[in-house]
């Protein structure tokens, strides 16, 4: 392997990284299964659509953190050995779960603020700043369900991606976030 490959990213970046997956994955699982909780009795749905709102919010504001980390330190370089159509693909598909990332729970919000509701942050009421706009709110709801979707593709391709490196290709690239591989070289 080359220095390339055996490059790692930051630990800070592998921390926010997991971290961020992990609540993705457990809000994408909450969010799947909240819509099936009945509207009555009525405070059963609205403490875990709460919940999905505090996750969203919080996810929303740790890949702003991620985001201003990676600008402020260049990832580790991508293997010499990975065709142009790889580097392509990973590229795009990072730039497309950043897009579902912010905007997933920025819809998420603006829906919420667009309800008669109030957005309840881990138990602190929000201030409201929205109004009641039926219209409005179906319009981010379209956009919060569409990107959840979106998202659910790019991170199983990202997976898959992660997975391939990992067992097929052995290249290096899959050791540069896991954490628990180690590497004497950090990205700067």
């Amino acid at each position: 392997m080359n220095a390339a490959a055996t490059a790692r990213y930051t630990t800070t970046a592998i921390v926010l990284h997991w971290v961020i997956a992990v609540a993705v994955l457990a809000q994408v699982s909450l969010g799947v299964w909240m819509i099936s909780i009945p509207k009555s009795p009525p405070g059963v749905r609205a403490y875990w659509f709460n919940v999905h709102k505090s996750i969203g919010i919080t996810i929303g504001l740790l890949v702003i953190v991620r985001l201003l980390w990676r600008l402020a330190h260049r990832p580790p370089p991508l293997p010499g050995t990975m065709r142009p159509w790889q580097r392509i693909a990973a590229h795009f598909s990072h730039y497309g779960l950043y897009v579902c990332l912010i905007l997933q729970p920025l819809s998420g919000y603006l829906g919420s603020s667009f309800t008669k509701y109030p957005i309840i942050y881990f138990g602190y009421k929000l201030p409201h700043w929205g109004w009641d706009a039926p219209v409005l709110k179906e319009i981010c709801s379209q956009v919060h369900f569409y990107t959840a979707c979106l998202l659910i593709v790019l991170v199983a391709l990202h997976v898959s991606a992660a997975l391939k490196h990992l067992l097929v290709d052995r290249d290096g690239v899959f050791q540069r976030m896991f954490p628990l591989f180690t590497s004497s070289t950090r990205s700067p």
